[in-house]
């Protein structure tokens, strides 16, 4: 029998595509009246239109930007979230749980793998046209079904493995895949989409959209780099301890193959140290720019600056990062501030540090401005103007993020900017290649290149020959806690390296900054305790889908 949508829900679906858009390819056609089958893979345009709203299971910015209001990186080491009652603070006290869960994606992403599923099983006998388009389109489709598996297996591990659409009328009461088994299936998936999709990036093609890029009004689609991105983050995971106990050398050698394939694509590079403060910025001319792989749909809006902008210039300081990952952040000399030679002086601690400490981390007295507020020093000492002692919202560390906001936006009045979620960028492929080849081989040349092209682009001197494996791998993993700082790789490279007991199981820690005149004192201090145990390298499975589906089984120790 033909399937009649409501149409009330596909209002719903256009309302969701269309708010705060430009208008793109995710803009779904329908307008109203039912929508059978017939009219859907009988339609050129209303085919098209299904794939392109199977996209927002990526969701729009601003939901990647927040899970309540927090970021992410409120539940590692990288940011305390200002507001203390958040339920980002449920994956740090020890309460998480199947019936207290957080960025629980569970059903959400099964909803976007059906529509995925429905596309691929359609698409093949739909009118649309012309027809050596379709095994491009399905490309993307297998690409978004890779995807949504990854963003499923990354945080509850072994999954159902959705490959069909299912009926509400057979049993849907299955176990779980084996890691083996979904690793296996999405880098197929992975390896369909490079095949299959036409586009190798998302820059403009030289003739038609499917030649090399694409056009403007299709920039953001999945290409043959994203394909090949995913598959490079699949295996790093795949080889990394907590799902390679044994270290199996041959794990980590694919993923370096994988990371180097997108690579020697030769289509992605870094943009300049000058650019990149500016890389989520739409509004530029940055607009998908060599260094974004994939990313989501830019939507305009000014979610990121109202929850995370200094509280003296109107916002909600909701990220404040760590001293912890402050020190993280190298001299300039290249010398970690440990180093007795490195010329770290406690006195002023920002003096003569990493650049990228400056672009992605508010400090005290560094100079900031937001929409029609003008430049001043930001003040994060007791007392200070954005370190209010009355104000429950100012930053709990002495810092703010700066990373991902626009110093053009306003908050009020509002001026919304177009941003997108970075998914993959270049910077991340250089980390993996070079994070797996030392596994795989040890400290080479090739795994110095990889990793110095970040660090010279962010303002340090390269690495030198002479570096152990076990140092590579040290310096490697530091980079890629402040290259990627706040993107969500913390959270999971932690997991991943099998380090959270040891990382995420421990006090976090602030600088309490005092003014005396002209004199501040720079004090660290424990600002929370945190709480990992082995069972919180998984999510836990909620307990509402355990009801429904008892064959799952529950992760280990929840």
């Amino acid at each position: 029998m033909t399937k009649i949508f409501h149409k009330v829900c596909y209002c719903f679906l256009i309302v969701l595509c269309c708010a705060g858009c430009k208008k793109d390819f995710l803009e779904f056609p329908f307008t109203e009246g039912p929508v059978t089958e017939e009219n859907v893979w009988g339609s050129d345009r209303n085919a098209r239109g299904y794939l392109n709203f199977a996209y927002r299971g990526l969701g729009i910015a601003q939901e990647r930007y927040s899970i309540g209001g927090a970021l992410l990186a409120s539940a590692s080491d990288e940011a305390v979230n200002s507001d203390l009652s958040a339920s980002i603070n449920i994956l740090n006290n020890g309460t998480w749980g199947p019936q207290r869960t957080v960025d629980d994606q569970y059903a959400n992403m099964y909803s976007w793998l059906r529509m995925t599923n429905t596309f691929l099983e359609k698409s093949p006998t739909s009118v649309i046209f012309p027809q050596e388009e379709i095994p491009s389109l399905r490309g993307e489709a297998f690409f978004l079904r890779a995807m949504y598996h990854f963003e499923l297996f990354k945080r509850y591990g072994r999954i159902v493995l959705a490959t069909r659409t299912f009926s509400q009328t057979e049993n849907l009461n299955l176990p779980r895949n084996s890691v083996d088994e979904v690793v296996t299936q999405i880098s197929a998936d992975c390896d369909s989409a490079n095949r299959l999709i036409s586009a190798v990036w998302t820059g403009e093609g030289t003739v038609a959209p499917f030649n090399d890029g694409y056009d403007a009004a299709n920039r953001g689609r999945a290409t043959k780099a994203a394909a090949l991105a995913l598959k490079a983050r699949l295996l790093l995971y795949y080889a990394s301890p907590f799902y390679n106990p044994s270290n199996d050398v041959t794990r980590w050698q694919a993923a370096a193959n994988a990371s180097k394939a997108v690579i020697d694509l030769n289509k992605h590079t870094l943009v300049t140290r000058t650019l990149l403060a500016s890389l989520w910025d739409y509004n530029t001319s940055l607009v998908y720019n060599k260094e974004v792989i994939f990313a989501s749909t830019a939507v305009a809006g000014n979610t990121i600056e109202v929850n995370n902008a200094p509280t003296g210039f109107g916002g909600l300081g909701r990220t404040n990062p760590t001293q912890d990952l402050v020190d993280a952040f190298e001299m300039t000399n290249g010398k970690p501030i440990s180093d007795p030679m490195s010329g770290y002086n406690p006195a002023n601690p920002y003096l003569n540090r990493d650049p990228r400490l400056g672009l992605f981390i508010i400090t005290n007295a560094s100079t900031f401005k937001i929409g029609a507020i003008a430049a001043r020093p930001v003040e994060t000492f007791e007392g200070g103007l954005d370190k209010v002692l009355t104000n429950p919202n100012a930053t709990k560390t002495g810092y703010y993020m700066r990373k991902f906001i626009s110093e053009a936006a306003g908050i009020t009045p509002a001026v919304l900017r177009r941003r997108p979620w970075v998914f993959f960028r270049y910077a991340e492929t250089l980390l993996n290649y070079a994070e797996a080849l030392n596994e795989a081989v040890g400290p080479t040349a090739e795994v110095l290149n990889a990793v110095n092209l970040v660090r010279v682009r962010g303002g340090l001197p390269a690495l030198v020959t002479g570096l152990t494996k076990d140092q590579m791998r040290d310096r490697i993993r530091n980079e890629r806690r402040v290259e990627l700082s706040f993107e969500e790789h913390r959270f999971f490279d932690v997991r991943r390296w099998k380090l959270g007991e040891v990382i995420f199981n421990a006090p976090v820690r602030g600088m309490r900054i005092t003014k005396v005149g002209a004199v501040s004192t720079y004090a660290p201090f424990v600002v929370e305790n945190r709480v990992f145990t082995s069972k919180n390298y998984l999510f836990p499975i909620p307990q509402s889908e355990l009801d429904k589906a008892p064959e799952l089984q529950q992760n280990p120790g929840y």
